[in-house]
């Protein structure tokens, strides 16, 4: 199950609820494991396909010959980065407040054009009107007009220059105001900006303190599990056989127990009561789980199909270290559920394959379920929580049925 969820990048979220801290900090941990080998290969390949063309990437080096590189605003004769973008936000400011005027210049240029066209229009035709009336041949008369019409049109002139030049002035003083509105106003974004980067750096440094203590917690426990590994090949409790059979001694001769049922193929979890009954018949009772070691009883530890709650009831009013597994619903293995001195906790255990461990870490393989559950007597189960197995915590009925699990 482990090697599919790294296949995916995936774990559903009901099953990662399932999960305790310790769990989830060693999944994780795999996950990015995984992500960095990918992105290596990624850049391997990359690197192969670069060097087998005709072109090819080569990195300028500095004197210390290290790869080189520039940082704005250290580097000998450059401006400091506050100067720098104080000049970026003048300059924006300055060339907002001229795409501004220019377009109020246009507009204000069309109307002194129009009313200046329109006046002089009104004029022309007065003098036309007037000439019409008179009924004179008199040449002198009709220079008089000719001057008084380009009298006229020179005040007109003057006086459209005039409000041409009281507009320009209007213009270049809007320009400046504006430019200093926008300059205020990009400093003041300049300044949410600085809060929101603070608090954003803030959020960052919690987020990669938390991320890397999370690093350090996973990599205890992974190294913790690599020093429960070495001890459980010691005491010869790594799983080695196979799925199918395994030997294992009751008091007297060895009995050998296999699954004479055709090989059914499991779905990748399990989808109803039935099929974790099926399962557990065909594949689990001959590798004997939920057995004593060495006799034909089941032990006091295993409590068949109950739920969460169940077990925590259960639990309840007992000592710490006391503990019970029971079939999970969620995957092809089981829970062992746990009672600290503040409260409980859920360990998954993978049994999918042909060994026992638990779920996140498979470091610790079991050939047995009772193989895991006795080398946890002896050996805690993560370094920081220190659980180690004492107590069984036995079932209150004197008749149980554990699911149907044994019928």
């Amino acid at each position: 199950m482990m090697q599919q969820i790294l296949q995916d990048m995936y774990i559903e979220p009901d099953l990662l609820e399932e999960l305790n801290e310790e769990q989830k900090q060693i999944l994780f941990y795999k996950i990015r494991e995984e992500q960095v080998r990918r992105w290596n290969e990624r850049e391997k390949e990359k690197i192969k396909l670069l060097s087998g063309g005709r072109r090819g990437l080569r990195w300028l080096l500095g004197s210390d010959g290290e790869v080189w590189v520039w940082v704005m605003g250290e580097a000998p004769g450059d401006k400091p980065y506050e100067e720098i973008a104080e000049e970026l936000m003048e300059e924006r400011a300055r060339k907002q407040a001229q795409r501004e005027a220019q377009e109020l210049r246009r507009v204000k240029e069309a109307e002194i054009e129009k009313k200046f066209r329109d006046a002089m229009a009104k004029e022309k035709a007065r003098f036309v009107a007037e000439k019409w009336r008179e009924e004179t041949d008199d040449r002198k008369a009709a220079k008089q007009e000719e001057e008084e019409e380009d009298r006229i049109r020179e005040e007109l002139k003057k006086c459209e220059e005039e409000e041409r030049q009281r507009g320009e002035e209007e213009i270049r003083q809007t320009e400046e105001r504006r430019a200093k509105e926008l300059y205020i106003s990009l400093k003041q974004e300049e300044k949410r900006s600085e809060r929101d980067d603070k608090e954003w750096q803030e959020q960052l440094r919690r987020s990669k303190a938390a991320d890397e203590e999370m690093k350090c917690k996973a990599r205890r426990a992974r190294d913790e599990y690599k020093r429960q590994s070495l001890r459980a090949i010691e005491k010869g409790l790594v799983a080695g056989l196979s799925g199918l059979f395994q030997k294992t001694h009751l008091n007297g001769p060895s009995t050998l127990f296999y699954s004479s049922s055709p090989v059914w193929i499991r779905p990748p979890r399990p989808t109803s009561r039935d099929s974790i009954l099926r399962w557990f018949k065909e594949e689990q009772r001959p590798r004997r789980a939920g057995y004593e070691r060495s006799s034909n009883s089941i032990a006091t530890w295993f409590h068949g199909i109950i739920s969460r709650q169940e077990s925590e009831s259960l639990l309840m009013n007992a000592s710490e270290g006391c503990f019970l597994v029971r079939v999970s619903e969620r995957i092809w293995g089981y829970t062992l559920s746990y009672r600290t001195a503040s409260g409980f906790k859920h360990f998954l255990i993978d049994a999918s394959g042909d060994y026992y461990s638990f779920l996140g870490v498979d470091q610790n393989r079991h050939a047995t379920l009772a193989d895991l559950i006795d080398f946890h007597k002896e050996e805690v189960i993560t370094t920081s929580g220190g659980e180690l197995l004492q107590d069984s915590c036995r079932l209150k009925c004197s008749s149980p049925d554990y699911g149907g699990l044994f019928q």
